[in-house]
């Protein structure tokens, strides 16, 4: 069964299929939620990275699965791809959706204000905004690359794998595998230059 008929026999209700979808696909998606949380300066509780992987279910699941519907397998796209990409745009938006909690004029015990700490924080937040924009870029790169290369990112970034533990895993040499990696780097390299970003944030 490939992924498109896997994701159909999930829209018709049968109840395997769901939990299989769960079982393989949970871990990826919290894998995934991780990489688009991991800004430089920004630290996640558990609770919020769970509360974002609910929201994301629940994205998919709600309206009989209607967000779930529009996986097409389009140009040899596999469903963890296509989770990727939407667990990244989904936790993006929903980092750009934060609000702070409490005035901007309040001031703590010691005098200090969230205006404050926003003055001392404004470097970071602009790293913060442009790192997502790389990530999002990133992924949009992954996307453009053979459906081998994919997979192999898919390895190294979705599935966190160490290149020795990929090397096993493809059952090829070391030497292939530094030539591949290569390659690959090398096509996402060109790719973000003409979108204007540097590669050195993954390497």
């Amino acid at each position: 069964m490939d992924d498109l008929e896997f994701v159909q026999s999930c829209l018709k209700g049968d109840k395997q299929s769901w939990n299989e979808f769960l079982s393989r696909y949970s871990h990826l998606i919290y894998n995934y939620i991780y990489s688009a949380l991991a800004v430089k300066g920004r630290n996640f509780s558990e609770d919020q990275v769970n509360d974002i992987f609910q929201d994301i279910f629940h994205l998919l699941v709600k309206d009989n699965y209607k967000k779930l519907s529009t996986y097409r397998a389009r140009n040899g796209c596999s469903l963890a791809s296509w989770l990727r990409q939407v667990t990244v745009n989904f936790t993006i938006d929903h980092l750009r959706r934060l609000k702070p909690a409490i005035s901007i004029d309040a001031e703590n015990e010691e005098g200090f204000g969230l205006k404050d700490t926003l003055a001392d924080l404004s470097p970071k937040a602009a790293d913060f905004l442009i790192h997502q924009d790389k990530l999002k870029t990133l992924y949009e790169c992954i996307d453009s690359l053979e459906a081998g290369e994919r997979y192999f990112m898919e390895l190294l970034l979705g599935q966190a794998l160490s290149l020795e533990q990929i090397k096993e895993h493809l059952k090829i040499n070391r030497g292939a595998m530094d030539m591949r990696k290569g390659r690959i780097f090398q096509k996402l390299e060109e790719c973000f230059k003409k979108k204007g970003f540097g590669l050195d944030f993954i390497k």
